[in-house]
């Protein structure tokens, strides 16, 4: 079964920061795009950020500027560095191999004071 294996989350301050990583297969991360994809309680799963296999990004209006989604294909990882972080950041904080079924677990960053 692939598993993708995310990691980072937790507890932060409003204008804090926190770092997400999410390891893949390599068979999987060198063929698909990857993204990160949060949901927060009553809201529907939204994709934050997504990197192409060739390094091209695109984000979420709302988190343009504040967050940074990155690869490094030697360690097959997928990295979502979040700066500036807003209580409306609260969600649970899903990786995904781009148009397939492959998913983290999730892990849940909370802001708050």
């Amino acid at each position: 079964q692939v598993q993708l294996v995310e990691s980072g989350g937790g507890l932060v301050q409003p204008g804090g920061s926190l770092r997400l990583s999410c390891a893949a297969p390599g068979s999987i991360f060198s063929i698909y795009a990857m993204g990160w994809y949060r949901q927060a309680p009553e809201k529907q799963r939204e994709l934050v950020a997504a990197i192409t296999t060739a390094g091209s990004t695109n984000y979420l209006d709302a988190v343009q500027g504040r967050f940074t989604i990155s690869r490094d294909n030697a360690k097959n990882t997928v990295y979502l560095q979040m700066n500036n972080l807003k209580p409306e950041d609260t969600a649970v904080y899903y990786c995904n191999a781009i148009y397939t079924h492959y998913w983290g677990q999730g892990t849940q960053v909370t802001v708050s004071s």
